[in-house]
């Protein structure tokens, strides 16, 4: 079997050393299907998705279809032919229909050791979960959410201190080189399909802002698990008379307190208390000002010990 005709589908950032993967393998990739340019920013500006950008470089075909189960879309993927599908995290469920055209069937890479966290954001929950250890999955595509037969697996730790944004640039790369070994072992007829026990899955949804507010009733070791694990967006937050502060970075402490009161500050950082614990708050920002280290934000807005910082509320809902 010499190079395979692959339709890659795929949206962010993690997504693009795969396609880079299929590129440099010599795969002839026949088109790149992606979300559709959204707005961004205050102006509201449409923007490319980081998958279309990297495709455009190449030269690639781009199509970005709001619905790619539409009869008009399939027809179009089943006139290109392929030989194979390759989707990582292209935010929409394929159907069966487009499932059924490659002959090699549809290969996805899922950033979580399948069965466990399946759904939109693998990577987050892991880390708010505390997870100290997650992988790379790939499949083979079934018409469920992340349910079908699993091919390859690749593990990996998760630092005490690694936040998201750090985990999502190691395994972008790891399911980059995971999908490599798969499409090999496919070529060559070695890959064995293992179904996946229901049973062992739990559900990581999509985020929302209001995961990003702090309770500072629940113990240090958690809170700080949710500020690792929503360092991107939404970003762990709270109150302090009246203004949204988020927090980017902060380690557990032992010193005890009233939950959310200011305990110390200084260059090491600010001591909050927490349900159990504390919380020593390293990298902050105000509400429409930089995100600072401790010790700067300090220098530019004083906190008196004893201060309480308080639980936001996002239409109404809290954690």
């Amino acid at each position: 079997m010499g190079r395979l005709r692959t339709i890659f589908m795929g949206t962010p950032a993690f997504a693009c050393p795969t396609l880079e993967t299929l590129l440099g393998r010599g795969d002839q990739v026949l088109a790149v299907f992606t979300q559709p340019d959204r707005p961004k920013g205050r102006g509201q500006k449409l923007m490319p998705p980081p998958v279309k950008e990297l495709a455009l470089r190449f030269g690639l075909p781009v199509y970005q279809p709001p619905k790619v189960r539409e009869p008009a879309v399939i027809d179009q993927i089943r006139a290109i032919n392929p030989d194979l599908i390759v989707v990582v995290a292209f935010g929409q469920i394929l159907p069966q229909v487009l499932l059924d055209i490659p002959r090699y069937g549809c290969i996805n890479v899922h950033a979580s050791l399948l069965p466990r966290y399946r759904g939109a954001a693998p990577l987050n929950w892991c880390i708010i979960n505390g997870e100290n250890e997650t992988g790379v999955t790939t499949m083979l595509m079934d018409a469920g959410l992340d349910t079908g037969p699993m091919l390859l697996k690749c593990a990996t730790p998760i630092g005490a201190q690694e936040d998201v944004a750090a985990l999502h640039d190691r395994m972008s790369v790891m399911g980059a080189e995971l999908l490599d070994e798969t499409v090999q072992r496919l070529i060559a007829g070695t890959l064995v399909p293992q179904p996946q026990d229901d049973s062992l899955s739990c559900y990581a949804p999509l985020l929302k802002k209001e995961h990003g507010l702090i309770d500072w009733n629940r113990d240090a070791v958690s809170i700080n698990n949710q500020i690792r694990g929503l360092s991107v967006w939404p970003v762990a937050s709270t109150s302090l008379d009246g203004q949204v502060v988020k927090i980017y970075r902060a380690r557990t402490g032992a010193a005890h307190g009233r939950p959310g009161t200011i305990l110390s500050t200084g260059r090491a950082g600010i001591e909050v208390a927490c349900g159990t614990g504390s919380l020593v708050i390293e990298e902050l920002q105000l509400t429409g000002k930089k995100r600072l280290d401790a010790a700067s934000f300090l220098a530019g807005h004083p906190l008196a010990t004893g201060a309480v910082f308080e639980t936001l509320h996002v239409e109404g809902k809290t954690p």
